[in-house]
């Protein structure tokens, strides 16, 4: 495949498009509200924030198992647009199972919402996997970027007009609030399909020289997988860039998972959270495409750094908050750097990982981003547990919760810094 063709750029670039749907209107937006008001109606909301991020650390460690796996296979069997479209099918379908959904059953809104979480991330691993087919090493930032960015920007589009229906139901001849948030859950299935069809159309599959099908590709696979657990022993700075990502993106995840369950448990009104998501949407839609010029400046690695930083200070900050208008300042702070430290990790990683293992390398990649989600959520509904049990009000321990995830971005700064890019490479070549 020719690299860094604009029309493959695009169809590449289009399905953070199409997915980032399901992570704004469904994981960040409708669904904790939802999940809280409709589906746990009547439970006290630290119970409900356990649930929540109960449904969230099961479909994290179904990934986590599953992710390297089907890389070692893809990469063996050149398979990676064909388990792509396999991941995006069951997201997609699940999103939509949604809205059948009635009042109160809550166990079934965790069964679809873990296998349509398993879905979009399942489909990431494949989606990250063929951007080293498209982009060449120095425009991996920038191309990564400009995904990340196109995410924010439809993902907000569609989020925007579904926030519209549930604020002014009327006006879309819906009678109330509730039928217009599961209306917004079909959008979604809607949305992810449609816009999914540019990366198959205009990305090809890379050719690989090791290529198998069938039973010999699973076969091949795992031996390959075997084999990169030995090698991993000794890549260290990839194996120290993972622990890395590990702990800060869980941070990350965390933040985007639980926020407006998190506001909606310290007293703010569900309305002016999901305006404040909105905010974030549409200024991560530019600061996306800041932070990947920002890496080619001053590197990748000072760039995530800063994010990282900022991200320590919003999980401090977010414990203290009193007024409504602090959410929509924190909700601008957090937009300026989200898309930037989920889009340069994604080509920093690239940088430094065998091109010819990439569905098997992105899948350790996405599989310990799906580890830090188990422990994120777990960690901030245990602590909320844990803080209630000792006579906290549900208001301070919600707080206390926030808190925690303090510990996770100073600890993932601390090893990142230890991470070497040119060491990484420099490790490869004598393995090779």
């Amino acid at each position: 495949m020719q690299l860094d063709n604009k029309k493959t750029i695009f169809g590449w670039a289009m399905y953070d498009w199409a997915n980032s749907a399901f992570a704004t209107t469904i994981i960040a937006g409708f669904f904790p509200v939802f999940f809280k008001q409709f589906w746990s109606v009547g439970t006290d909301p630290t119970v409900s924030t356990a649930r929540l991020g109960l449904a969230n650390s099961i479909e994290g460690i179904a990934v986590a198992v599953l992710a390297p796996i089907l890389g070692a296979i893809a990469d063996k069997g050149t398979a990676k647009k064909k388990f792509l479209l396999f991941f995006a099918c069951m997201g997609v379908v699940m999103t939509l199972a949604l809205y059948l959904v009635a009042e109160g059953k809550w166990p079934l809104a965790v069964l679809l919402y873990v296998v349509a979480n398993i879905g979009f991330s399942g489909g990431n691993v494949f989606y990250d996997a063929l951007l080293t087919g498209v982009a060449s090493e120095k425009k991996l930032d920038v191309v990564s970027a400009l995904g990340y960015s196109l995410g924010y920007l439809g993902g907000g589009l569609l989020f925007a007009v579904n926030v519209w229906m549930t604020l002014k139901p009327g006006t879309f001849g819906l009678s109330n609030a509730g039928e217009a948030v599961r209306l917004s859950f079909l959008s979604v299935g809607i949305w992810w399909a449609m816009f999914s069809v540019p990366i198959f159309l205009f990305v090809k599959e890379p050719e690989g020289a090791a290529a198998e099908s069938g039973v010999k590709a699973i076969a091949a696979g795992l031996a390959q997988l075997k084999g990169t657990f030995q090698e991993l022993r000794h890549l260290k700075s990839i194996f120290l860039f993972l622990a890395a990502y590990w702990l800060y993106i869980d941070g990350v995840d965390t933040v985007i998972r639980m926020a407006v369950d998190h506001g909606m448990s310290i007293g703010f009104g569900y309305q002016g959270l999901i305006v404040a998501l909105l905010i974030t949407q549409f200024v991560g839609f530019p600061a996306a495409l800041g932070f990947g010029f920002l890496g080619g400046k001053i590197g990748a690695k000072r760039a995530i750094f800063l994010a990282i930083a900022v991200y320590l200070a919003v999980s401090v900050w977010g414990a203290f908050m009193q007024e409504k208008s602090e959410f929509y300042v924190l909700a601008i702070v957090i937009g300026l750097v989200q898309g930037g430290i989920q889009a340069l990790s994604r080509s920093f990683f690239a940088k430094i990982i065998p091109v010819a293992k990439s569905a098997e390398y992105f899948g350790f990649y996405n599989m310990l981003g799906k580890f830090a989600a188990v422990v994120g959520p777990g960690l901030m509904g245990g602590v909320g547990l844990l803080m209630k049990s000792l006579g906290c009000s549900s208001n301070l321990a919600s707080r206390l919760s926030i808190s925690s995830l303090s510990l996770l971005f100073l600890a993932g700064g601390i090893l990142f810094y230890f991470v070497s890019e040119e060491r990484a490479k420099a490790e490869l070549k004598y393995l090779s």
